[in-house]
């Protein structure tokens, strides 16, 4: 008897996972792994890691790759990464829950709990809410003061205060514009609510209940983490190995670092409100209240298109495909890309991480495993997206290409190289001084102790600058010259950092 019992439960089993093998498609089954060795081989990515969650299962969760270039450490499904601005929907879910439990009001002016908090339009400065934050509706441009901010060595509160500082170019509320210093002020919020750290009060109230054990919540733990992907980006054309970038002052719009197998949980909670194996881990209203709609990113209403409309919540795009609800974001920072997408009326969740800034792969194998789950045809995105970065970049070699040959043709400045160098001050970002060592010219910034900028003459008054940390890009400096005087110059970095160039006035 209890044998025939023992085959029966064994036959069920089988024809169990059987049918659910069925349910998947067959790009899953059958092409998924090679699409992706093929896909990090073309894009160059040193490692990778996915997992996919369907119908309440991780239906796929794997490593490939090893964690740094010329390494052999493999990347496995514990492997961490940092996922960048995909931190942002922790710090609105965060944030979700203190509303939840009666502390606060996401409608709450900010200078409720910060009398302190300023943008240069006043009227702005007092009607901004934490939703106004979380949906990146301030009126800035996207990116703007970035610059200022990146890996730099200002705190949080200074972080803030610069946001007075700066010159919005849209007003208030009238228009999307991404901004990872709005976040950082929602962050700090919290603290002046509960008396607890942004960093604490994620942990203990997303983390931990979610039993993310291995996901840390600042950059600077990374370093000394075991089993960690290290970042990677292209420099002359060549993949190379970058330190990991400190950024805990940006810390709540993009600090983290996770596992596959980590943010399996994090989707599972998304995908049910807060449960997880039938348990409220986190309340539904705080996972409900991050996916309302409050800023619009575009609407095209056109027939026969499978993406209507673009939508902003609290850290999360909201887009239809095929007839459903899409819930995603990606993250980028120095040396890492990654993404997540959440759709729950498929009970779909994907996760993709990757160690190099240098790839639309990420997103081109979110969106593959997406269609293939909503049964649209396959698309071979990875192939299309390709071909336009490999153009960008042709023609971004041929620009950079084209000023060093005018660097090599030697012109004589218009004035002496002494006259370039001194101190100059923009408003946003404070401080740079320009000093003229063994005949060449170098730019150091105040904000920024290990950044270096290297200058050439091209021809005229036009420099071309090339900065000691890569993803600051290469890029020409104009100088402002008036009646044999220099009157300051216009700095620009890497659109990857900001768009937005700055003018800086010489006072010495």
């Amino acid at each position: 008897m209890k044998k025939i019992i023992l085959t029966l439960t064994l036959l069920i089993s089988f024809l169990y996972i059987d049918a659910q093998e069925k349910e998947l498609p067959t790009f899953i089954t059958d092409s998924l792994e090679n699409y992706i060795t093929q896909g990090m081989k073309d894009w160059e990515i040193p490692g990778l890691s996915v997992a996919i969650i369907k119908n309440n299962k991780v239906v796929f969760m794997n490593g490939f790759g090893v964690t740094k270039v010329n390494g052999s450490v493999p990347v496995d499904e514990n492997t961490l990464f940092m996922i960048g601005s995909n931190t942002k929907a922790f710090t609105s879910t965060a944030l979700s829950i203190l509303q939840e439990s009666g502390v606060l009001n996401l409608n709450d002016k900010v200078q409720k709990w910060m009398p302190e908090f300023r943008l240069k339009d006043t009227l702005a400065s007092k009607e901004v809410n934490i939703v106004d934050l979380l949906s990146h509706r301030i009126g800035f441009e996207t990116f703007q003061g970035d610059f200022t901010y990146w890996a730099s060595t200002l705190s949080r509160a200074q972080v803030i205060q610069k946001m007075s500082l700066i010159e919005a170019p849209y007003s208030f509320r009238s228009r999307w514009g991404y901004c990872n210093a709005a976040y950082v002020t929602a962050g700090e919020l919290i603290p002046r609510v509960i008396n607890k750290s942004w960093e604490e009060t994620v942990r203990d109230s997303i983390l931990l209940p979610l039993k993310m054990n291995r996901t840390l919540m600042l950059a600077e733990e990374l370093n000394n983490a075991l089993n960690a992907a290290s970042p990677h980006t292209k420099t002359d054309n060549n993949l190379v190995e970058i330190p990991i970038a400190n950024i805990n002052n940006l810390a709540p719009a993009g600090s983290i670092s996770s596992s596959a197998k980590d943010m399996t949980n994090w989707l599972f909670a998304q995908l049910h409100n807060g449960k997880i194996d039938g348990k409220q881990i986190l309340s539904a209203r705080s996972i409900e209240s991050i996916r309302r709609p409050s800023s619009i990113l575009g609407v095209d209403p056109r027939d026969n298109k499978e993406t209507h409309f673009y939508l902003y919540g609290m850290g999360l795009v909201i887009n239809d495909r095929n007839g459903k609800l899409v819930y995603s974001h990606t993250g980028g920072v120095d040396g890492f890309l990654s993404s997540v997408m959440i759709i729950p009326e498929e009970k779909l969740g994907i996760v993709v991480l990757t160690n190099t800034d240098q790839n639309n792969f990420y997103q081109n194998l979110t969106d593959e495993i997406q269609d293939a789950f909503l049964g649209l045809p396959y698309q071979d995105y990875s192939k299309t997206s390709r071909e336009s970065f490999k153009q960008e970049k042709l023609e971004e070699a041929k620009r950079i290409d084209s000023l060093k040959k005018e660097v090599s043709l030697k012109s004589i400045p218009s004035l002496p190289l002494k006259k370039y160098s001194g101190n100059y001050f923009n408003e946003v970002y404070g401080d740079i001084e320009i000093k003229l060592e063994n005949n060449k010219l170098n730019i150091y910034f105040s904000n920024h102790p290990q950044l270096i900028g290297r200058l050439e003459h091209i021809k005229n008054d036009t420099y071309l600058c090339t900065y000691s940390n890569p993803t600051f890009g290469i890029v020409e400096i104009p100088f402002k010259v008036d009646n044999y005087k220099v009157n300051g110059l216009t700095l620009k970095v890497a659109d990857f950092i900001e768009f937005t160039p700055y003018e800086f006035s010489k006072t010495n």
